[in-house]
């Protein structure tokens, strides 16, 4: 399903939830792009894989995509979000993203209040030993991987959970 998303550009795309679901598609060989307010190591890594980053939020920075993705700490006046939908451009929050990434696959989903980035990881390292080479994104680097996400062989995708806005509620 992650081919019907297009071209696809993330605003905030150097947050941990978003840059997951935008190496994941690099992977698979989607055309990516994205913003985000700073630059970080994040956003180097990005670039490196191929996708299309700038720094700062502008209208013209849609330009090409068919899909937008926005995790919810995007205020609905951001210009590149404006724009997405003056266009009629398919409008994503990261969990719609995440759950397209994940169909076709058995998904493992980490939830809770504390400690999700810690388990998340411990769970794909313990798949992985078991010979299994899932998918994954997780809020935070996994040290083995070096990466916050992978896509893998198996059929297999395990994420993090990030209920804090009720979309996995």
């Amino acid at each position: 399903m992650s081919e019907q998303l297009g071209r696809v550009h993330f605003v905030g795309i150097g947050g941990a939830g978003m840059s997951g679901i935008a190496r994941v598609l690099l992977a698979r060989g989607a055309i990516v792009s994205g913003s985000d307010a700073k630059d970080s190591r994040t956003l180097a890594a990005l670039r490196a894989l191929g996708a299309t980053v700038h720094l700062g939020h502008a209208a013209a920075h849609v330009d090409g995509s068919d899909t937008v993705v926005v995790s919810t700490a995007i205020r609905p006046d951001n210009p590149e979000l404006a724009e997405a939908q003056a266009r009629g451009l398919a409008v994503l929050i990261r969990a719609e993203a995440l759950a397209a990434l994940m169909a076709g696959r058995r998904g493992v989903a980490v939830a809770g209040t504390h400690g999700k980035t810690t388990t998340t990881s411990m769970l794909t390292v313990a798949v992985q030993h078991c010979g299994v080479d899932p998918s994954f994104a997780i809020g935070g680097d996994l040290n083995e991987a070096a990466s916050n996400a992978h896509h893998g062989s198996g059929e297999l995708f395990i994420v993090e959970a990030d209920e804090s806005d009720g979309s996995f509620l």
